[in-house]
C-alpha cells in the first residue's frame, strides 16, 4: 500500500532548476535512504512533501490518517518548558484521549441504558488505544529515549531556551521518536550525535516497524539501517534496491551503459550529417540526404550529465611553529560550573589528535579555552611559539544575509573578485551558489563556504570541531585527503571513526577527564 505518491514534480529557486518532472513512490514499512551531492535538494524534497514548500509543478498525494513526523530542526521550543516536558508533549493525543475518557466517565452517571452502551464502546475503544500505546508507561519510555540519545547528561529538567543547536536537535529527535508516527522524515539527524548514540539510533532504526525516508552523509550509518536508495542527480530521483553498495555497483554499470551509447549515437549523428552534407545539393542523392535529415531532426539525442565542480581542499601552511604547540596546567573548563577536573595535556609540533567522548562533556568548550575564546575557570593553557591557528566552528548560530562572495570577501578584502571566485569554485560551489546568499544554501554548501575561508588562511595548528557534519561523502573524502597531507597540528572532534582513524596519530577520550556522569 503505498503511503505517499509524488507526481511529476518540478520545482526551483529563480533560474535554478532542483528538480524536472520527478516521481516518488513510499511504500508501508520501506526503509528509504536519500542521497545526493550537497545542493542537490533533499531538504527541498522532504519540506515539500511534509507542504512547508509548494512546487512549481506537481501533485503530492498521502494516504488518509498517515500521521508523519518530520525532524525540522527551525521548530521553536517554548520557553519555559523543560527537556521533559518536551519529551511528554509527544503523547498529547493520548492525554486528549485520557481527557475524553474521564469526561466519559462523568457523563455515565446521567445516562440511560442505551447512552450508557454508547458510551461503553467508546470508553472501550480509547482504553484500548491506550493501552496499545503504552500509555501507562509513558515516564518510563521519556526516560528510555532520553538515556539512548545522552539527554539525561544534559538534565531532564533544563530549560529548553537554555540549549545549544545541538542539544535542541536531540530533543526534537526524541520527541520526533517518541511519537513514533506511521513515516519518518529524518534529516542528517546523526550531525550531533556521539557514537555511543549513534548506536543507539543505529538499533532503534532498525526495529522500526513504520517507514522513514533518512537523508545521511554517514554512510556506515545509512547503510545499516535502510533497504532501498533513491539518488537526487542533476534534476532526477532515480531508485535503487539495496544499500549504498549496491547503488554505487548499479549506478557506475549505468554511468557506463550511457556513455557507450552517447559515443555511438555521436558517431552516428556524425556520419548522418556527413552524408547530408554531402548529397543535399546532388539532384541524384538530395532525396537519401532529406531522408536522412528527417532521421536527424527526429532523433531522441542522449545527453550526458554535466560534470558537477569537485571540491579541492588544500590548506595553506604557515611558518613552522615552535615544538610546542600548547600546553595546559590544571586547566579546569566551563562556563557557571565546571565542565572538567583540572586537565595537564600538551600538544607537540605535527601532533594530529582526535577527541571523542559523549556529547556536553566540553571538547568545543575545551577547544574555545585553549585558544582563548572564552576564559577557563582556574589553571591555564600557554600556547607555543609562532603559532598560527585556524578554527572551524561547529555551528554559526546567526543568519547570514551576505552573498557567498561578500562573506569570503570580508575576510580576505586583498582578493579580487576573480581571485575570490576562483577560491569558491576550488571548494565544490557553482557560479549560482557563489553569487546566492549564504543563507539560502544547504548545510553542506554552507560548510564548503567556511572551510573556503580556512584553507585559505595561513595556518600551522587546526582547530576543526565536527567539520564533516553536512558534507557530501566527495567532500569529506577530499577534506579526509587534505588533513592527512596537512604538515601542520591538529585538534578534530569528530564522531566518525571512518574519517578520523586515518587522518589522527592519536585519540584522546575527553571523558576521562569530565565531571559529568557518562
Amino acid at each position: 500500500m503505498s503511503i505517499l505518491t509524488v507526481k511529476n514534480l518540478s520545482h526551483g529557486f529563480g533560474d535554478r532548476a532542483i528538480f524536472q518532472n520527478v516521481s516518488f513512490r513510499l511504500l508501508k514499512g520501506e526503509h528509504i535512504g536519500l542521497i545526493g551531492a550537497n545542493g542537490e535538494g533533499k531538504s527541498t524534497f522532504m519540506n515539500i512533501i511534509t507542504r512547508q514548500l509548494e512546487p512549481d509543478e506537481g501533485q503530492i498525494e498521502w494516504s488518509k490518517r498517515v500521521r508523519v513526523g518530520y525532524l525540522d530542526q527551525h521548530t521553536v521550543l517554548a520557553k519555559g518548558a523543560t527537556i521533559r516536558d518536551v519529551l511528554k508533549d509527544a503523547f498529547q493525543y493520548l492525554f486528549a484521549l485520557e481527557a475524553e475518557m474521564l469526561a466519559i466517565c462523568d457523563k455515565m452517571g446521567d445516562a440511560s441504558s442505551e447512552e450508557l452502551e454508547v458510551l461503553l464502546e467508546d470508553m472501550g475503544l480509547i482504553q484500548e488505544t491506550l493501552n496499545n500505546n503504552d500509555f501507562y508507561i509513558v515516564d518510563a519510555k521519556v526516560e528510555e529515549t532520553a538515556r539512548g540519545l545522552g539527554l539525561q547528561d544534559i538534565g531532564l529538567d533544563k530549560d529548553v531556551d537554555d540549549l545549544s543547536g545541538g542539544q535542541r536537535t536531540k530533543v526534537l529527535l526524541a520527541k520526533l521518536l517518541l511519537e513514533k508516527p506511521d513515516i519518518l522524515l529524518l534529516d542528517e539527524p546523526t550531525n550531533y550525535l556521539d557514537e555511543q548514540h549513534i548506536e543507539w539510533l543505529k538499533r532503534y532504526l532498525l526495529a522500526y516497524e513504520n517507514a522513514f525516508i533518512l537523508i545521511s552523509h554517514d554512510m556506515e550509518f545509512l547503510n545499516s539501517v535502510i533497504n532501498l536508495i533513491y539518488h537526487m542527480d542533476n534534476l532526477q530521483l532515480n531508485r535503487y534496491v539495496g544499500d549504498y553498495q549496491n547503488f554505487q555497483n548499479s549506478y557506475e554499470t549505468k554511468r557506463l551503459q550511457l556513455e557507450a551509447a552517447y559515443k555511438k549515437q555521436q558517431q552516428e549523428i556524425s556520419d548522418l550529417e556527413d552524408f547530408v552534407a554531402r548529397n543535399k545539393a546532388r539532384v541524384s542523392t538530395r532525396n537519401m540526404a532529406m531522408s536522412r535529415q528527417k532521421k536527424l531532426d527526429k532523433m531522441d539525442r542522449i545527453e550526458l550529465a554535466k560534470d558537477k565542480p569537485k571540491p579541492v581542499f588544500n590548506f595553506k601552511e604557515a611558518r613552522t611553529s615552535g615544538k610546542l604547540v600548547f600546553q595546559t596546567s590544571d586547566l579546569v573548563i566551563g562556563y557557571n560550573e565546571p565542565l572538567s577536573r583540572p586537565i595537564n595535556i600538551s600538544l607537540e609540533r605535527g601532533q594530529k589528535v582526535a577527541l571523542t567522548g559523549a556529547n556536553g562533556i566540553g571538547k568545543t568548550t575545551l577547544l574555545k579555552s585553549i585558544i582563548g575564546e572564552i576564559p577557563s575557570l582556574s589553571g591555564q593553557a600557554e600556547l607555543g611559539d609562532y603559532l598560527f591557528p585556524g578554527y572551524f566552528e561547529q555551528e554559526i548560530k546567526d543568519a547570514n544575509y551576505k552573498t557567498c562572495i561578500e562573506e569570503f570577501w570580508s575576510d580576505f578584502p586583498g582578493y579580487t573578485q576573480y581571485e575570490v571566485r576562483a577560491a569558491l569554485a576550488k571548494c565544490g560551489l557553482t557560479t549560482k551558489h557563489i553569487e546566492s546568499k549564504v543563507l539560502v544554501l544547504s548545510g553542506g554548501e554552507q560548510a564548503k563556504v567556511r572551510l573556503c575561508k580556512l584553507i585559505n588562511k595561513e595556518t600551522n595548528f587546526l582547530l576543526l570541531d565536527e567539520p564533516t557534519n553536512h558534507l557530501d561523502v566527495e567532500a569529506k573524502q577530499e577534506l579526509k585527503r587534505a588533513l592527512q597531507t596537512y604538515k601542520g597540528s591538529l585538534l578534530l572532534i569528530c564522531h566518525e571513526p571512518d574519517f578520523y582513524q586515518d587522518v589522527v596519530t592519536e585519540v584522546w577520550n575527553c571523558e576521562n577527564w569530565t565531571t559529568k556522569v557518562v
